[in-house]
């Protein structure tokens, strides 16, 4: 192979045209797009002269293109697994946008594909290299909050959007969309021990019939929470991260900052003695000599990833035989608690 991994967009709305290109793109030292399909002739051809690279909409024609190293799956939600088979069939490698299947039982299909076809599937979850997420997780790691208790993603907005997503028989809606990026968050919180998930799905301002507000409230064995918002009626934003912990707390509003309030590390949080007996008026414990710190620092993780990173580590994969850091079983994972949120909402049980 040669030094760059040559890659097939097939789909070209949204997710294939504006992300995939971009993030192969940034890093064209390992990655040329080389061909691009849609059933859409004329958006075919428009992306193809774009690039200069041979233009398909005839998928069959497209998986016969011999230049193609990597096929990414860009497709209609309902269409990944299938469309994923072909491309694997046809001897090429495959990037398959999430969501990955419409149930975990759909999904084993990836299962047995994976077996038939080992390493030459990859699941894209690049939001798992969001630089805010990763910068969370390292202060969380650190143990300045203390032991964290409960954290809170949300990414709401107000959006009458009446796109295909919007519609159930597409397997549109908000859980599978931004869904598998938050749970996916969520899971790696909580080192994927769940003991109990609440959910609640409501359709409040998008045009479909598939639901656009998603609350999921996941507890973990160790008595952490994770409570995820992605509200698609919420007129009014929401901090991206907000994490408490026992002695401090951060939030994000815009993942371009995090503040913080914690405790002065040093300080030692002795136990006190309950007063039973009258009040001392609102003067509890040592609250009045808690050395507390605050601070906002920019969104720098020590670990130097980004959305556009998903592509480059399939293409170290690919070239150099790198370990993928995303795992089909971690995929899985997400689609099991996508499952369990639809068998608690009238949405999808009609």
């Amino acid at each position: 192979m040669d030094k760059k991994v040559k890659v097939g967009i097939w789909g070209l709305g949204r997710a294939g045209h504006n992300m995939h290109t971009r993030e192969i793109e940034a890093n064209k030292d390992k990655l040329e797009v080389i061909a691009v399909c849609d059933i859409d002739a004329a958006r075919a051809e428009e992306v193809g002269k774009k690039f200069n690279v041979p233009y398909y909409s005839d998928p069959e024609k497209f998986l016969t293109d011999k230049n193609i190293d990597l096929v990414a799956v860009a497709t209609y939600s309902r269409d990944h697994i299938r469309h994923t088979r072909q491309a694997l069939e046809a001897g090429f490698f495959v990037l398959v946008e999430k969501p990955i299947a419409a149930s975990r039982a759909e999904a084993e299909e990836l299962v047995e594909l994976d077996k038939k076809f080992p390493g030459k599937m990859f699941i894209r979850q690049n939001r798992r290299f969001e630089p805010a997420f990763q910068h969370v997780r390292e202060i969380i790691a650190s143990g300045i909050l203390g032991k964290v208790h409960t954290i809170k993603l949300c990414r709401n907005g107000f959006s009458r959007r009446d796109d295909w997503q919007t519609l159930l028989a597409n397997n549109g809606g908000q859980l599978n969309n931004w869904g598998p990026h938050l749970i996916d968050h969520a899971l790696q919180f909580l080192n994927y021990e769940v003991e109990s998930v609440w959910s609640e799905l409501k359709l409040l301002a998008a045009q479909g019939d598939a639901e656009d507000s998603v609350k999921i409230i996941m507890k973990g064995k160790d008595g952490l929470t994770v409570d995820i918002e992605i509200y698609g009626g919420n007129a009014l934003p929401s901090n991206v991260y907000e994490v408490y912990g026992t002695r401090g707390a951060l939030q994000s509003p815009d993942e371009h900052d995090i503040k913080m309030r914690y405790i002065e590390p040093d300080y030692e949080l002795k136990p006190y003695p309950v007063n039973t007996g009258h009040p001392n008026g609102f003067v509890f414990a040592d609250n009045a000599s808690i050395p507390w710190r605050r601070i906002t620092v920019m969104t720098e993780p020590k670990f130097k990833v980004d959305m556009n990173s998903c592509y480059r580590f399939v293409a170290e994969t690919i070239l150099e035989g790198k370990e993928y850091p995303i795992k089909l079983e971690q995929a899985l994972a997400v689609v099991e608690i996508c499952d369990i949120v639809k068998s608690q909402s009238p949405f999808y049980n009609k």
